[in-house]
């Protein structure tokens, strides 16, 4: 395992790789947690934040459709647009069951499958940990 391809990656897939391994640990965290109290929202609007910057820096992110193009995977980037603002706002109006399948399906779905994606032969993140 070498950081160094990670490292002379560009800035934006670093930042994207920054915040979504940061998202990681932080989701499980909420998720094993006591919930409802200052720390839960606290931590939970870090991890809004995070997913938000790994979604957006996800768009500048392209070339495996070729340069400049996106593929389908950018799709992800429109779900957790609009599925982050609803997972608040459930949380807001008391929801809590929409709210928690909304984060645990982000988390999973989001962080979890994409991010087994990226250790794919010819990405960056399967260089980091697989070398070559």
């Amino acid at each position: 395992m070498t950081l160094d391809p990670l490292l002379a990656a560009p800035l934006v897939v670093r930042l994207h790789a920054a915040t979504a391994m940061a998202a990681i640990p932080l989701g499980a965290a909420q998720f094993l947690l006591p919930k409802g109290d200052p720390r839960h929202r606290a931590l939970g609007w870090a991890w809004v934040v995070l997913m938000g910057v790994t979604a957006a820096s996800a768009l500048g992110i392209t070339g495996r459709a070729g340069a400049g193009r996106w593929s389908w995977i950018h799709g992800l980037v429109a779900l957790v647009a609009v599925l982050l603002p609803l997972a608040v706002l459930a949380a807001r109006r008391g929801h809590v069951r929409r709210h928690r399948a909304t984060m645990l399906g982000l988390y999973l779905g989001a962080l979890l499958i994409t991010g087994a994606l990226t250790l794919t032969p010819g990405r960056v993140m399967h260089r980091v940990v697989f070398g070559g």
